[in-house]
Parts: structure tokens; sequence; C-alpha cells
């Protein structure tokens, strides 16, 4: 699969087969994550794999939309997006680098969530990323001090293949000056 396969091929998937996710298939999409893109190479993003019972207790941290929980539940494992806090957007010194202040942590997650996700779909497997949550959700995670929480990805061998949804035509989002 090529690149812009990839690209226009991965779906946001929130139902999944009942079938386990390798511990070896995590940690390959993992490595491959692990290249995307850092603020001066800080490479601040961390994953936490939650299966099991840790799944399940998370699945309760959905009470802002419930419906997130029904795709935890589905899903045989949840990665939790975590991202190492003061480091991207900063100067050795503690000073901001831009005035984008911290800002550049959810940059930087994002481009490696998005290369975990793609990442997983050249793997076969189906993701979808989550941002609501409850605020307890670290406490249940088990966020390393030093850390933050930024998303959820709820990840296994999808059961469906929905359609592509309506992109915005190029002219729509591309200007010259």
């Amino acid at each position: 699969m090529d690149a812009i396969e990839c690209i226009k091929g991965r779906r946001s998937i929130r139902n999944f087969q009942d079938k386990p996710v390798s511990h070896e298939t995590i940690e390959k999409i993992v490595s491959v994550a692990a290249m995307a893109p850092s603020w001066k190479n800080t490479q601040i993003t961390r994953y936490i794999a939650l299966e099991g019972a840790a799944k399940e207790e998370l699945a309760k941290c959905t009470t802002i939309w419930a419906k997130n929980g029904d795709i935890i539940r589905n899903a045989p494992v949840v990665i939790a997006v975590c991202a190492v806090s003061k480091r991207s957007g900063y100067e050795r010194d503690g000073s901001f680098s831009t005035s984008k202040g911290d800002k550049w942590e959810m940059f930087d997650t994002g481009i490696a969530s998005e290369a975990f996700c793609l990442a997983a779909y050249e793997a076969g497997l189906g993701t979808v990323i989550l941002g609501l949550y409850d605020d307890n959700a670290p406490e249940v995670i088990g966020v390393p001090e030093g850390q933050e929480l930024i998303a959820l990805i709820p990840m296994g061998y999808p059961a469906e293949s929905p359609e592509a949804p309506r992109r915005k035509e190029v002219s729509e989002l591309l200007s010259y000056r």
C-alpha cells in the first residue's frame, strides 16, 4: 500500500471484531508512529495500551459522551495517547519558544496520532481518535506524573467498512497570495 492509498483509505472505525490485537503488532505500530516529526525532535508522545479490566474501567469514564464508552468496550485494545509536559514549544530554560506557548504539545501528539492510525490501517486494523472523556480518565489510566492525556484511540480488526465522508474541494481548502 502506498502513502496516498493509505491516507485516502483509512476510516474512523467504531465497531470491531472480537479478535485480540497482539502486543507484537501494537509495538510495530508504535515503532512506526515514533517516526512522526516533533518540535525540535522532542518526541513527547507516549502510549499506554489498555486491555481487559483496565479498558472496561476506562469505558466508565465517558459520561460526557456515553457512545464513546460503547466504542471502548467493543475495541480489543485502547491506546491512551499522552504527551510529556513542558517540552514541546519550550526552550531549555523553561520559557516558550513562540507566542503559541504549549500548543505545540497538541500539534506534536496530533501528528503522532495520525501516524499511529495510518500504521494501524497498514497492519489491517481500524482506529478512531476520541477526545471526549471524563476528567478522571487520566487517573483511571494511570497516566504518569509529568504527562497529560491527549486522546484515546480504540483499535482492533474492523467489523465495518464505512464510506468516506464528503470532503471539501481543493478550491475551498487552498488559496494563493
